[in-house]
Order: C-alpha cells, then structure tokens, then sequence
C-alpha cells in the first residue's frame, strides 16, 4: 500500500465508523455496560473489520521500522482521523514479545489520543497481560519509547516518558 493510499483507505474507514463513534451513549440506562459489553464491535458493526485490520497492520509496521518523518506522519494520521483511531486496536492478546510490541507500537502511534488516561489504562493492561505470560517488557518499553513522541500534549507527560514510567525495575 501507498503511502497515499493508506491515507484514503483510513479516511474511507474513518467515515463508515464515525457514525457509530459518534452515537451518544446512555449512560442512565441501568444496562448500558453490559449493552456496550454484548455488542459488536464497532469496525464489525460498520462492515469495515478485515480492510481495517489490513489499515492498522500497515501503519504498524510502517512506524516500527519507519524514520522520524514516517512515525510524525502516521502520528498525525491518528490524530486526523479519531474515528478510526478510536475503533483499531490488535486483534490479539499482548501475549508474546511480538504481540506486546505491537500493542506499544499503537500506543505510540495514537501518542496519547484523546485522553492520557484511558492510553494508561491500555497500556497498565497490556504490560499486565504480558507480564502474566512472560514477556520481559523492559527491553520493547525501551524500544518503543524510543520511536515515541516526546511532546508532553495533556500535562501528564509525553508518551515516551510514560512508555519509560512502565520498565520494570
């Protein structure tokens, strides 16, 4: 894939999910945990699963093995089209060397999306779920953070200094 394709495929498919991106949830409905546990994902949902895994795989591997300008790129990519950035994420556990890094390579490229917070709580469960199978987490945190941004953009840090906060000690 193109660079100039990967682009219009991620704003093709950050079209078909805003939609559902967007929908307000109910959150006084007394069972809107469970509704949102029990529905489809959204990029099943919107029709858009394989061509988004497909998207995601790409970008992934673009910016692990990319230079400064390739990872800058694609970080700006996340950050244009939301919709899409909300609903990718791996198809796997963070179970295997390979599996965490990509997982830290999302975490990265999305540098933070819309909220640190909710980047913390993924990255806490990624580092957990590999930590439980493991993988020494130390040596990729350190690649990762490495590629990472160093721009702190909420005031909790920037992502390659949260990726460090994480290394074992």
């Amino acid at each position: 894939m193109q660079d100039d394709d990967v682009e219009a495929v991620v704003s093709r498919l950050n079209q078909a999910l805003a939609p559902i991106a967007e929908t307000p949830v109910d959150i006084d409905d007394p069972n809107w945990v469970e509704k949102m546990r029990q529905a489809p994902s959204a990029l099943v949902r919107a029709g858009v699963a394989d061509e988004a895994e497909t998207a995601l795989g790409t970008l992934l591997s673009r910016y692990g093995e990319g230079d400064e300008s390739t990872r800058t790129a694609i970080r700006e990519l996340f950050a244009r089209y939301r919709s899409f950035r909300w609903a990718v994420g791996p198809s796997y556990p963070a179970d295997t060397p390979d599996r965490f890094r990509g997982w830290l390579l999302l975490l990265s490229a999305r540098d933070q999306g819309a909220d640190t917070r909710d980047e913390l709580l993924t990255l806490s469960d990624v580092c957990r779920e590999a930590t439980a199978a493991g993988v020494e987490i130390g040596p990729i945190l350190h690649e990762v953070a490495a590629l990472s941004s160093d721009v702190d953009r909420y005031g909790m840090g920037s992502m390659r200094n949260i990726l460090l906060r994480c290394v074992p000690r």
